[in-house]
């Protein structure tokens, strides 16, 4: 090969999770039928209003611009109706939200707005386990990746000693996943309240990625960074993927510090990365409604409910929390990687927790996105792989 490339695919590798496409593409060839819980992306239906949105946009608009990178206004004022709903607080739809084409993309820009590669500012510290596109973004932005290990048992953020020990001189940002993939854990306003803190106090930006934060199967509802005393140097994220089962519309948003909103309009239009109009449309729709969230809520709790105990009864302990739609499961004597090749022969696709990182290894993270009928297949599987 006599072309340049770009020496981080080779550094890289290729993307964690695809990593037993070759073990599955084996089992499918031998004609086992896959339940898949191991890619975190919902199959349930998309609301038929949503849809409908959509259609109703396509045909008011036959001449199909180029979206503005700062968004639809309609949808920035969608966004801050759901955060005063969900979270009590009110945010300036034009000065602290602009949409994203979901929330991936945002994660992996992130660092490449905010490291200074010519100066000190070149580090970016991100949780582990975690989800790998905060340190790739990172690498691709030519950061220094930090690791700030989550506790291996519960999943839990690390104590002051973990956090005083981060090189704060040299960090430009600094990742937080709340609720956490691919643990299900949450964090408390209190903690972030203190992490936002130690941030303002270095010059640091915290960015809270909430994708996951009207998800939850027990216990009070996730908080935001939203709700922070203070916004100054934090940035949230989320997305319509998992809340309204919308991943294909890749529709989300970053809100906070209207400073750092303002650097970030600066920068979008060189990547064009703009929701489609119709798209934007839709999502109006999605965040202007609550109900229909609710009733995923329940959905994802009677698949927790038949998928959980037949984990148990196969041998896997709960770990981590209760939150988003993943169950966190300790694998007995410690080979992630060994039990999801063994459960691929027999049709069940669940992801290592070594592909997330540091701290992962030994646990399986289980995406409870199959239909319930799928989960009810999956749960008679799991009882004859425990005889």
């Amino acid at each position: 090969m006599n072309t340049a490339r770009n020496p981080v695919l080779g550094r890289l590798g290729a993307y964690p999770l695809h990593g037993l496409a070759e073990a599955r593409a084996q089992a499918e060839a031998a004609g086992v039928e896959m339940i898949d819980f191991g890619l975190g992306e919902p199959a349930e239906d998309t609301p038929a209003f949503v849809r409908q949105a959509l259609v109703a946009a396509l045909h008011a608009s036959p001449v199909a611009s180029y979206p503005a990178a700062d968004g639809l206004p309609e949808l920035r004022e969608a966004i801050a109706g759901w955060a005063g709903r969900r979270f009590g607080v009110t945010l300036d739809a034009a000065t602290e939200i602009v949409p994203t084409l979901g929330s991936k993309e945002a994660v992996f820009h992130l660092a490449n707005v905010l490291v200074d590669r010519e100066g000190n500012r070149r580090a970016v510290a991100v949780t582990t386990p975690g989800y790998p596109v905060y340190a790739r973004g990172a690498a691709y932005a030519g950061a220094d990746v930090v690791e700030l290990p989550l506790d291996p048992e519960t999943g839990e953020l690390p104590g002051d000693d973990a956090l005083d020990a981060l090189p704060w001189d040299r960090l430009a940002l600094l990742w937080i996943n709340t609720p956490n993939n691919p643990t299900a854990t949450t964090i408390t306003i209190e903690a972030m309240e203190e992490l936002a803190r130690r941030c303002r106090e270095h010059g640091v930006v915290l960015a809270s990625d909430e994708a996951y934060s009207d998800l939850w199967l027990a216990g009070p509802p996730p908080i935001s960074a939203l709700q922070l005393s203070d916004r100054t140097n934090v940035l949230v994220l989320n997305t319509l993927s998992k809340r309204s089962s919308m991943p294909g519309y890749h529709s989300g948003f970053l809100a906070g510090d209207p400073d750092l909103i303002a650097t970030i309009k600066h920068y979008r239009p060189s990547v064009g990365v703009a929701p489609q109009t119709f798209v934007q449309h839709a999502s109006v729709a999605a965040w202007s409604d609550d109900e229909h969230v609710s009733q995923a809520r329940d959905r994802y709790a009677a698949k927790f409910a038949v998928v959980g105990p037949a984990l148990e009864r196969v041998g896997l302990d709960p770990a981590g929390g209760r939150a988003t739609f993943f169950l966190w499961q300790r694998v007995p004597g410690g080979d992630d990687v060994a039990l999801a090749r063994t459960w691929l022969r027999s049709g069940l696709v669940v992801t290592p927790g070594s592909f997330f990182g540091t701290g992962g290894a030994g646990h399986v993270r289980v995406a409870l996105v199959p239909t319930l009928a799928a989960c009810e297949r999956a749960a008679a599987v799991l009882d004859r792989l425990a005889v």
